[in-house]
C-alpha cells in the first residue's frame, strides 16, 4: 500500500505552478514525489518535476485538516475502472473525478510526447495499458462492467503494447479509443468465439 504524502511533500504538491504543474522542491522531495506517483522528471533539460494527474488531484484537494487522521493513501488517488463483475457501482462523484483525470492525462502527454502532442499515448500509458485504456473509455462516457451490468472490460494480453477490450459495444469502443490515440481491430478467440478488440497505442 502507498505510503501518504509527508506534510513537507504536501506543501510542495499544493506550491506547483497552477498552469503547469511545475514543482519546486528539493531534490529529495522532488526524487520522494516521484515515487509516489505524484511527480515526473520531464525527459528534457532542464530536467524539471511536474505533477502527475494524481499530484494535480491532491493539489486540488486543498490543505489536509489538521486534525484528520492520516489516510492510509495519498488523497485524491484515482484508480481506473476496468471492468468485471467484482467491482462496485460507480459513486456520485465518479464523473468528476474521471473527467479531471483524463484531463490530467491531456497535460501529461503535452508535457512528455516530444512534440507536445495530445493526440496519442504518452510514456506512462504505454507502461500502463490497461489502466490507460480503460479510463479512455470512461472518460468518453461508456460505463464498466460492473456488478451484473454490462459493460466494457479491459484485460492485459501476451502481446507487447496491447490490450483485449470485450463488451457490448465494440465498434463504439473502438472509435472512443483510435479518437484517444489508439489503433484497434476486433477479433474472434478461438476456442470460445468471443469477439473482442485488440488495441495498441499508435506512436505517430
Amino acid at each position: 500500500m502507498a505510503r501518504p504524502p509527508t506534510a513537507a511533500q504536501r506543501r510542495v504538491v499544493e506550491g506547483a505552478d497552477p498552469g503547469t504543474g511545475r514543482l519546486r522542491g528539493t531534490a529529495a522531495q522532488l526524487a520522494a514525489l516521484v515515487r509516489l506517483g505524484l511527480a515526473f522528471r520531464h525527459p528534457r533539460p532542464p530536467h524539471d518535476h511536474f505533477l502527475t494527474p494524481a499530484g494535480h488531484r491532491l493539489r486540488e484537494a486543498g490543505p489536509e485538516p489538521a486534525s484528520a487522521p492520516a489516510p492510509a493513501a495519498p488523497a485524491g488517488v484515482f484508480a481506473a475502472r476496468v471492468g468485471g463483475a467484482e467491482e462496485a457501482a460507480p459513486g456520485p462523484s465518479r464523473m468528476r473525478e474521471v473527467r479531471d483525470a483524463w484531463q490530467g492525462l491531456m497535460e501529461l502527454r503535452r508535457m512528455t510526447n516530444p512534440d507536445s502532442a495530445t493526440d496519442r499515448p504518452c510514456g506512462w500509458e504505454r507502461t500502463h495499458l490497461v489502466r490507460a485504456a480503460a479510463l479512455a473509455l470512461e472518460a468518453a462516457g461508456h460505463g464498466p462492467e460492473h456488478a451484473g451490468t454490462p459493460g466494457y472490460r479491459v484485460r492485459a494480453t501476451p502481446q507487447p503494447e496491447a490490450v483485449a477490450v470485450y463488451g457490448p459495444a465494440l465498434q463504439p469502443y473502438a472509435a472512443t479509443l483510435e479518437a484517444a490515440g489508439w489503433q484497434c481491430g476486433e477479433y474472434t478467440e478461438a476456442r470460445t468465439r468471443t469477439r473482442h478488440l485488440l488495441a495498441s497505442p499508435r506512436r505517430v
